[in-house]
């Protein structure tokens, strides 16, 4: 509680469309536009400069438009927008240190647990680090620490113009040498293949920590889905090597943190339903929720869908040289046996490391990262 008490040499400073390299006394400073007349027009072409004159951005199908690019050392506290169109044909990248690769590249979406939200439709959520109000007005609060230069960017895949309101908050400051960059990356499988898993992050090496887990889940079968374990391999763990029936290789064919199922691991049980109702039931809390969920409609929403979180912001998951994570897809049939499922599955896994990390798989086309 004292950090909101103690004073720093900190410098504050915000990029908006309003002000669009966060200089200091840089914002508001634009002129309405003007007529081919050369007459001021829009809303404040009565009031004129400092009127609220340019308070949003179009974003052309095709185009990457660069929401901040910051030189010095210094840490992007909060995140605000909101934006018109498909929010999974918008991609939102960071690039750190005059990297030529992202270390953040995600689906707008999905980087805000909303990968199943529209216009139309508005889930909230009330994270720690992640909150979605009414308007779908998107808001992060992860810290996003640099300490040369920090680019951010967002992509439209789209077929048609976003318009794109926003806000970066940021210090500038010294980061001290321990402090990690965020990292936040996007897999989709679609379907599963049976006895396979979903890996939700892999390759990364180094030095760092897991701090969270996004997850959009389609059912493509019936009955309760979220039997799956999560599994976290850690620092010389890997999947295990099976010959006749038995484990070759010893205990490093084994992850260090296995969960117990997939509901579990989302801070939920038995199934997440309401057993009053007969029903699942939304939440969503500082650390985990199942803050969406897509019945069956008898008409266009024909399968379940569930948007879920899990921040590991207290329970942090440390690795030294190497770390992967996984989750297993299954449900049950008859004779009290578990189902491999074919169900589709995206993951954001957000964790932070000492080095930027850039070496990504490609990220899918807007067909392949549409949901229907």
């Amino acid at each position: 509680m004292l950090n909101y008490c103690k004073l720093t040499d900190a410098q504050s400073r915000s990029i908006s469309s309003e002000n669009r390299n966060g200089g200091k006394s840089g914002g508001g400073r634009d002129y309405p536009e003007k007529d081919e007349s050369g007459n001021f027009t829009g809303p404040a072409r009565e009031l004129g400069i400092g009127w609220k004159t340019h308070p949003f951005d179009v974003i052309k199908p095709g185009e990457t438009y660069e929401m901040a690019n910051i030189n010095g050392s210094g840490c992007i506290n909060h995140i605000w927008l909101t934006l018109t169109g498909r929010y999974r044909s918008a991609i939102l990248r960071v690039y750190y240190e005059n990297q030529s690769k992202p270390s953040i590249e995600v689906p707008l979406a999905d980087f805000f647990a909303s990968a199943f939200t529209h216009l139309q439709e508005f889930a909230p959520i009330d994270s720690q680090v992640i909150t979605v109000n009414p308007g779908n007005a998107f808001n992060s609060y992860w810290a996003i620490p640099f300490k040369k230069n920090i680019r951010m960017t967002l992509e439209n895949r789209d077929f048609e113009d976003m318009t794109l309101y926003y806000q970066v908050d940021y210090d500038l400051k010294k980061i001290p040498d321990d402090i990690g960059y965020l990292h936040a990356q996007f897999r989709r499988t679609n379907p599963m293949k049976v006895g396979e898993v979903h890996t939700i992050l892999d390759g990364v090496k180094g030095q760092g920590h897991y701090v969270g887990t996004y997850m959009a889940w389609q059912m493509n079968n019936n009955c309760w889905w979220g039997e799956g374990e999560v599994k976290f391999y850690l620092d010389g763990d890997a999947d295990p090597e099976i010959s006749g029936g038995k484990v070759v290789g010893g205990s490093t064919g084994f992850p260090t943190i296995c969960t117990t199922g997939t509901e579990d691991y989302f801070c939920g049980s038995y199934n997440f339903e309401d057993q009053k109702e007969k029903r699942y039931r939304e939440y969503t809390t500082l650390y985990s929720g199942v803050p969406h969920i897509v019945r069956p409609d008898g008409l266009y929403n024909a399968n379940l869908r569930f948007s879920m979180y899990r921040w590991h912001l207290n329970d942090a998951i440390h690795f030294q040289k190497d770390f992967k994570a996984t989750v297993q897809a299954l449900g049950w049939k008859k004779n009290h046996r578990f189902n491999p499922l074919q169900d589709d599955i995206s993951s954001v896994a957000f964790w932070y490391q000492k080095e930027p990390f850039t070496d990504f798989p490609e990220l899918p086309d807007d067909d392949a990262l549409s949901i229907n």
